[in-house]
């Protein structure tokens, strides 16, 4: 649709984007959490998986537990304010 304008368009600042993790019950060993970490980086430094993941628009972020755990805590943050900010309830 060619015709029709963007969001960011005419939204001053408008941002939107999707990501998804893998997270593990609290209370499971560090250790586990550990080996699991360095198993999901592994298969994101793969470069068939990140052609792949490119070709779909997609950006891979490997990192370690404690920068996924500020990333749910940021985008928890950013998009409470905007919920708050609609005044959108559960009901």
């Amino acid at each position: 649709m060619p015709d029709v304008a963007s969001v960011a368009e005419f939204v001053p600042g408008y941002e939107a984007s999707s990501w998804y993790g893998i997270g593990a019950p609290r209370a499971t060993p560090a250790g586990i959490i550990d080996t699991l970490n360095k198993a999901v980086n592994a298969g994101l430094a793969d470069p068939k998986l990140k052609a792949r993941l490119g070709d779909l628009g997609g950006t891979l972020l490997p990192g370690s537990p404690a920068a996924f755990g500020q990333l749910i805590a940021d985008e928890t943050e950013k998009w409470a304010k905007v919920v708050r900010f609609s005044g959108a309830t559960p009901n």
